[in-house]
């Protein structure tokens, strides 16, 4: 796999996806070309860097988020987590796949959002995670916590019938930021990604919503979730906060809590089509 190559691969004078980038130039202004394809005059010490930055901050990102998080994607503390998410691809199996680190993203504008569930950290199991929290990839078996969300939409939304997939596409195209707090994560090993850099690029995405949009639900399951929440104005959103859908504490309030419909009680409130949670 690509993620297992080593590091010093990936600066090796025959690798096309080698990116050059001037000193002072903006992200926009980087194209990826060879040395072999460019003049040695083109190379000064001075005024050229090489370095290998994940193509999902640059290519995937639908556009309408990455003109609202632009300051963000060129803050330091940013360049210094694709640094490490790219040395953690190069040395070990990464998930999701690096095309799908911004697939949350890539369904509405952000204009457009109306629900926001925020998760943790992505599935560490192959071929689950995919950008979306929660969500898995049609080719594996829904996981536990994920059935437990079925299971209660089967209760609080009428006619609701558990699909035979984990692929929750479906809501994020009517809206639903799936958003997980950590966007990576090692193979086999959950929270590697911890405290990396993601979690502030995350809560910028959250404040964002937060201050330019009016009216969304924010779905907060745990008590993870809602100290990551903790600063949404209750006054321009509806915060609905409950137990995590995990086996683990699902039976301590998640059944029940009818978040779901409660949901869409709101969005119809403010004058917004409500979720058709049974699209999937």
């Amino acid at each position: 796999m690509p993620g297992q190559q080593k590091i010093s691969s990936f600066f090796s004078p025959k690798r096309t996806a080698l990116s050059v980038i001037r000193a002072n130039d903006q992200p926009e202004a980087k194209v990826r070309k060879t040395e072999s394809d460019l003049p040695k005059s083109s190379f000064p010490k001075s005024s050229w860097s090489f370095k290998f930055v994940p193509s999902s901050n640059k290519k995937v990102m639908q556009c309408s988020w990455k003109a609202a998080l632009q300051t963000e994607l060129q803050k330091s503390y940013y360049k210094e987590l694709c640094n490490f998410v790219a040395k953690e691809r190069a040395s070990y199996t990464v998930y999701p796949p690096e095309d799908q680190v911004f697939t949350w993203t890539q369904h509405c504008d952000i204009h457009n959002v109306k629900v926001v569930i925020l998760g943790q950290d992505p599935y560490h199991g192959p071929n689950q995670a995919h950008g979306l929290c929660f969500s898995v990839q049609k080719s594996v078996p829904p996981p536990p916590s994920l059935l437990n969300i079925y299971k209660e939409l089967e209760k609080d939304i009428s006619g609701f019938k558990r699909p035979e997939h984990g692929d929750l596409s479906g809501w994020a195209n009517q809206g639903v930021l799936l958003l997980n707090a950590v966007l990576t994560v090692r193979a086999s090993q959950a929270n590697s990604h911890k405290d990396k850099g993601w979690e502030k690029f995350t809560d910028a995405v959250i404040s964002w919503l937060n201050c330019n949009l009016r009216g969304v639900v924010f779905i907060l399951w745990g008590a993870y979730a809602q100290k990551k929440g903790s600063k949404i104005n209750a006054k321009k959103h509806h915060v609905l906060k409950g137990v995590h859908p995990s086996p683990l504490s699902a039976h301590r309030g998640f059944f029940g809590c009818q978040h779901f419909s409660k949901a869409n009680d709101y969005l119809i409130k403010e004058g917004k089509s409500p979720i058709n949670w049974s699209a999937l």
